[in-house]
């Protein structure tokens, strides 16, 4: 059984996860495999749901904060990724993936392409830099 002490693991793999199904999923599109870019993409998306879902039962069902410990040039290095995958987040979230997958839903190929070239390496970065913030937060520079 799965306590909420896991979830931040669960959710770094979620995460992993949705980012390898991404660039399946771009290889797929790549190749002229539509239908097979269509479901793959569709599971980074149920992926990135479960993600959130997941990542907002484990901040509403906790009082641990865990503060990341790191010291020296690694403190300003964490905070910018932090930063940045925060944001990014929210414009994935709130924008970008919505509008992408709209515009296949309507099958305007053409907008949902030109949208998708921003979505995608947005979409990447947030999902790798999730996988990154937890491995510095919990592990690398985990507290003592």
């Amino acid at each position: 059984m799965i306590e909420v002490r896991d979830l931040p693991a669960v959710n770094a793999s979620l995460n992993a996860l949705a980012a390898v199904l991404m660039v399946v999923g771009y290889g797929l599109i790549r190749a002229g495999r539509r239908q097979a870019h269509q479901w793959t993409m569709a599971a980074a998306v149920a992926v990135s749901a479960l993600f959130l879902a997941s990542y907002l039962y484990y901040h509403f069902n906790t009082t641990a904060v865990t503060r990341f410990t790191g010291e020296g040039w690694i403190r300003p290095v964490y905070f910018t990724i932090l930063i940045s995958h925060t944001v990014l987040a929210m414009a994935v979230a709130l924008w970008l993936v919505p509008v992408t997958l709209w515009r296949a839903a309507c099958g305007r190929f053409e907008a949902h392409r030109r949208v998708a070239r921003w979505t995608l390496p947005v979409w990447l970065y947030v999902s790798v830099t999730g996988v990154l913030i937890y491995l510095m937060l919990y592990h690398w520079y985990a507290p003592a």
